[in-house]
């Protein structure tokens, strides 16, 4: 790693902790006054006479101004945050928050959508709430996050981080991360209150759960919101999941990754309103009731070695036999989405055994012990064959899920940079190794 890339992270390290030096003094005794709980907070709900489905996309519903909190503390940065009209994965309309952070030292002419890495499904655990300064298990994730924000909001980047889950905590629903993401850039440059407008400039920015949102939000912008695809100079992501269903045969028996198997069938339940308890035996569905309410925080390593087949019951051991399984699964793939017409950084880890995921099936391959390399892989080749060359591959073979976003974050900051310069996007196309097929999953009999 480079000098100013070391300087980066220690820069965002130090600034992350400035944030939080104001109170610590009184920490001690004002830390459970401060950590203000927003269950039932009614600035989540829209009750106004008008049906949502009146309002464009992206319109703004509330706003408030507070401080920004880090673990329940408050801090002397402000944010603004934004009830704002969006479309779930059913495309029918909904409301969601995001938060709006504004640089001390910007000039309101660019903004980076961060994309957090919660996946939880919980809506407690999003990151506007723990803006707001309530702390849950979950809610830890978007407090870590500091650390990539603080060099965003020093280098002059305001900030805009959307609850890409929406308010129901749709877990792995790409197109609705997509799509909350969207909206929310729409209604950040349309409140008075953020100083941003129809010429601050965005980038992309997600790692993991954020880089669903995040790859989700440049495949739709051109169809779904052209306006924001205007303003948008590139999007930089790390630790992707492309195919869904590759990954949870990849995770399946791993140390500590297994609990994204039933978070996933959680996830896609909720999200396309399907029932899936009806295929699971009594253990799947005692699983199933742990986590339905959980995060990824309770699910790393809480079941190591589970697979698909001991929470089914038998004559389901193959997930393809379900219908609704597998069509939900399609609707998730990336491989199906079109192309961003924006310039790309994918980074993606390949040591997966670092994280106890030892997977490497036909088809599938080796990963960063969550999401498969093969199909980042591939997911980047086919840009590049279908008009989009603006696209930077980088592969950490030594590094896993966790360690690559150490990598990928200072890499990230300065790809970004390069592209609200205007300097020309850097291309590896002709240079990424073959990867999977990322073809729609087809249904099995069922046995």
């Amino acid at each position: 790693m480079s000098k100013a890339a070391v300087r980066l992270i220690a820069v965002a390290v130090v600034t992350a902790a400035a944030m939080t030096a104001a109170p610590a003094a009184t920490a001690a005794q004002s830390a459970p006054a401060a950590a203000t709980s927003t269950t039932g907070d009614s600035f989540y709900t829209y009750g106004g006479s008008t049906p949502l489905s009146a309002f464009a996309p992206g319109t703004v519903l509330k706003t408030r101004t507070l401080q920004y909190h880090l673990l329940g503390i408050s801090t002397p940065l402000k944010a603004v945050q934004l009830l704002y009209r969006t479309t779930d994965a059913q495309g029918r309309p909904a409301a969601n928050v995001t938060t709006v952070v504004r640089s001390p030292t910007g000039d309101r002419s660019k903004a980076v959508s961060y994309q957090s890495f919660y996946d939880s499904l919980n809506p407690q655990d999003g990151p506007s709430r723990a803006i707001a300064g309530n702390v849950t298990l979950g809610g830890l994730i978007p407090n870590v996050e500091a650390v990539f924000l603080a060099p965003l909001l020093t280098q002059g980047y305001d900030v805009v981080i959307p609850d890409t889950e929406g308010q129901q905590a749709n877990f792995a629903a790409g197109p609705e991360y997509g799509t909350n993401t969207l909206d929310s850039i729409r209604a950040a440059t349309k409140s008075a209150q953020t100083g941003l407008d129809s010429d601050t400039a965005f980038g992309l920015m997600g790692y993991s759960g954020g880089a669903i949102a995040t790859n989700w939000a440049a495949a739709l912008a051109p169809s779904y919101a052209p306006d924001v695809q205007r303003k948008l100079v590139g999007y930089a992501e790390g630790g992707l999941l492309v195919d869904p269903a590759h990954n949870l045969k990849y995770v399946n028996g791993s140390l500590a990754w297994s609990g994204v198997i039933p978070m996933a069938v959680i996830g896609v339940s909720r999200s396309y309103g399907i029932d899936l308890k009806s295929y699971l035996n009594g253990y799947g569905l005692e699983v199933y009731k742990e986590l339905e309410h959980g995060s990824i925080v309770d699910a790393i390593g809480r079941y190591p070695g589970l697979t698909w087949k001991k929470m089914a019951k038998s004559q389901y051991g193959d997930p393809n036999s379900i219908p609704a399984f597998v069509e939900a699964m399609n609707k998730i793939n990336l491989g199906s989405a079109a192309t961003p017409a924006i310039p790309g950084f994918i980074a993606q880890g390949n040591a997966g055994v670092l994280e106890g995921t030892f997977g490497n099936h036909p088809g599938i391959g080796t990963g960063d012990g969550v999401m498969v390399a093969g199909d980042v892989r591939a997911l980047a080749r086919q840009y590049c064959a279908t008009g989009n060359s603006a696209v930077k591959y980088s592969q950490y073979e030594l590094l896993s899920h966790t360690g690559a976003s150490v990598a990928w974050a200072p890499a990230a900051l300065g790809w970004l940079g390069d592209r609200f310069a205007g300097r020309p996007a850097p291309s590896d196309c002709g240079r990424i190794p073959a990867g999977n097929s990322l073809a729609p999953e087809v249904p099995s009999s069922q046995s």
